[in-house]
């Protein structure tokens, strides 16, 4: 709900738990006042009359407290807005207005002029999370240049000892939370490489004493698939201010001719006092709720093609594949790289989006229709935005290609990036795409993204940088046309594993790929830190063979790549045709199993119980009466005790029995798990259900 104060200058968001207060002074400053536990208007009020400090030398009253900082005037902070016009750089802004809808999805905004450059801020509150975006409008300049325009700059509490969290990584190793004392300066995160990046994922959680379900948290995200930066910022006053948005500098977004209009991505904020769990499953009923298309489904249980078969595929053994998935209770057959043009190697066909007449000679219609017979959806890999120079496409057309002139063509996985900025290009994939999915039944599409941005230069563009945002907002477009078109088709992101993953592609895509490590202990971190932010339901897992050939040649047991899996959207990635009858009964039990408690994993709250920093990790779901508990144990050292797991998210007051023990535990359970290790390397997991009785 907005609540507004009677001279209409005090504004108060409120979400069940917390409420998010600002005032615009009779200077026409916007401050922030409040943000945390839920307040009432009245107290919003009494903050707004509570003076600024007084000047200091070399200092601004402004700094640290202002709403959303834009370059000029008395400020030193890093300013959100910057902006460019024929006569002047900067911004001095009045207030115009403000405008409040009622409702489920209560919205503020609040417009401000600048002599003919509006700019007007969104907030919504969305539950306990806080959408915050910005609109600029040129309404009567020749042109006006944006070079910096972020979604919202976020105005922390006073007080001492922040820490930050933040989750860097890079290929196969991404989403690993780390947390570090907040020191004076600036934290900077982002991408230079025009989508999300393995390297940090647009999001920061702060707090000063929270462990994992107490204490209070701030958390920030961004729903943006390119490149982007987040600045976190300890003042000299010691105030914190977490600045984000689109562009990885300031050196341009955008041309705006007259009466056109620039809006930035959404930057999500949340307040929790529960913890960095409670934040976690705030953020997870967010997107359940407001981002993931169709959230509410089960997300089946998935088999990929690419590590059994890499390049070399034919229809007779994918269909070989496909009836011994069907055997073993799987509900979708990905066909992955390898399908189409003269793709058999990643040195050719990319771009060339029909299927292999010497693979697939009578199109992919016989395969789709043997998996469709078999009881099973029927899914293929592609990678729209990507082509090689040993292509059909690259041959007719070397121009769609980023490039700048007189250099040299930057290849990475021997591909270059399609600039799909160009209306040419984007009316190609719709037609490219929109057919194949129209002459095939087609159940699933995995969206891949295999390089970065190198040479993005549009020669005779008039203003090239442009590129880098309408990259992604004409990759939405597609997207968003694609799923219109064709309703009963889900769509994965993907980027050489986790090189995409946030809120912006959530909203519409259906599940993402965490990683292409595939190992199951690694995996254990990369999951503990992913799911700070995202919810399980888009967390796709594999079972894949052992030992593990992709990267470690680590060995480990069926049940233990099957226990890491099911904590996520279940897929097997293994060359079942390799796999003994012993092998596949147990993985058709695991299947089984997964299913069974599958409503928990997907749609259930997750407790974090034990990290996995070595030894005994857990996690736990819980939805209605029931409750499932992941357990896994790396190898003890001799004689060291396995400790028990102490249950979360029940009723105190309930009793519960286990299914795996019979016995029956109440309230707060201490779970004594079963689980053990020899000194040889060996792992252990297990899976202990729960319900109310």
């Amino acid at each position: 709900m907005v609540d507004i104060a009677e001279d209409g200058r005090t504004w108060l968001l409120s979400g069940p738990g917390s409420s998010y207060a600002l005032h615009l002074t009779d200077a026409d400053e916007l401050v922030h006042l409040h943000w945390g536990p839920r307040i009432a208007l009245a107290d919003a009020v009494a903050l707004a009359a509570r003076p600024l400090p007084g000047h200091r030398p070399f200092e601004s009253p402004l700094d640290g407290r202002e709403e959303y900082p834009v370059e000029g005037g008395p400020r030193f902070v890093r300013p959100a807005l910057s902006v460019r016009t024929e006569e002047r750089r900067g911004t001095e802004w009045r207030f115009v207005s403000y405008a409040a809808d009622g409702g489920a999805d209560d919205g503020l905004r609040l417009r401000f002029d600048d002599d003919g450059v509006t700019v007007t801020l969104h907030y919504r509150m969305r539950g306990d999370v806080v959408e915050r975006r910005v609109t600029v409008l040129n309404g009567g300049h020749a042109r006006v240049e944006l070079l910096r325009a972020d979604a919202a700059t976020w105005t922390l509490p006073e007080r001492e000892g922040w820490r930050l969290s933040q989750l860097h990584g890079r290929w196969a190793a991404e989403s690993r939370l780390t947390t570090t004392p907040l020191t004076y300066g600036e934290k900077v995160i982002g991408s230079r490489r025009g989508h999300t990046g393995h390297q940090h994922l647009p999001w920061v959680a702060l707090d000063t004493d929270a462990t994992e379900e107490h204490g209070e948290v701030y958390a920030c995200a961004l729903g943006w698939s390119g490149s982007w930066r987040i600045a976190v910022a300890q003042l000299p006053d010691a105030r914190v201010q977490i600045t984000g948005g689109a562009g990885h500098d300031d050196s341009g977004l955008r041309l705006l001719a007259p009466g056109e209009s620039y809006t930035t991505p959404v930057f999500a904020g949340l307040w929790s006092d529960g913890g960095h769990g409670g934040a976690s499953r705030t953020w997870h009923a967010y997107q359940r709720a407001h981002v993931v298309p169709d959230a509410g489904r089960d997300r089946p249980v998935l088999f990929n093609s690419w590590e059994a078969t890499h390049f070399d595929i034919s229809e007779e053994q994918q269909a070989a594949l496909a009836r011994r998935a069907a055997e073993i209770g799987v509900e979708l057959f990905v066909v992955d790289d390898g399908w189409f043009g003269a793709r058999t190697s990643d040195r050719a066909g990319l771009g060339d989006w029909t299927p292999s007449p010497d693979r697939f000679p009578h199109g992919l219609g016989p395969l789709a229709g043997l998996v469709h017979g078999l009881g099973m959806r029927f899914g293929i890999w592609v990678e729209p935005e990507m082509v090689n120079p040993d292509s059909e496409l690259y041959r007719a057309h070397p121009d769609w290609v980023q490039y700048q002139p007189g250099r040299t063509r930057t290849r990475q996985r021997h591909q270059l990036v399609l600039n799909l900025a160009r209306q040419d290009v984007q009316d190609h994939l719709w037609e490219r795409l929109d057919t194949l999915l129209s002459s095939t039944s087609i159940d699933y599409v995995k969206w891949d993204f295999n390089r970065c941005f190198t040479d993005a230069g549009w020669p005779g563009e008039p203003y090239p940088q442009r590129l880098w945002t309408d990259h992604v907002h004409a990759l939405y477009a597609l997207l968003d046309r694609l799923r219109a078109a064709h309703p009963q088709v889900a769509f994965e992101s993907c980027s050489g594993g986790g090189g995409r993953i946030d809120l912006g592609v959530l909203g519409r895509t259906d599940q993402v790929w965490t990683s292409d490590n595939t190992d199951p202990l690694d995996r254990l971190a990369i999951q503990h830190g992913f799911t700070q932010l995202h919810p399980a339901r888009v967390m796709a897992a594999w079972v894949t063979d052992s030992p593990n050939t992709q990267l470690n040649g680590r060995v480990s047991s069926l049940r233990f790549r099957f226990v890491s899996a099911m904590a996520g959207v279940l897929g097997i990635g293994g060359d079942l045709t390799r796999w003994s009858a012993r092998e596949r009964d147990e993985a058709r039990r695991w299947v089984e199993l997964y299913k069974e408690i599958r409503p928990l994993v997907q749609h259930g709250e997750l407790y974090r119980l034990r990290p996995p920093t070595g030894g005994l990790s857990a996690v736990q779901y819980v939805r209605g009466g029931r409750s499932v508990v992941l357990a896994w144990l790396q190898t003890q050292r001799y004689g060291e005790p396995v400790p028990a797991l102490r249950l979360r998210g029940l009723d105190p007051s309930a009793s519960y029995a286990c299914r795996e023990t019979g016995e029956v535990h109440r309230g707060a359970v201490l779970l004594h798990h079963g689980l053990r290790t020899d000194l040889k390397g060996d792992l252990d997991a297990t899976v202990i259900r729960l319900h109310r009785i």
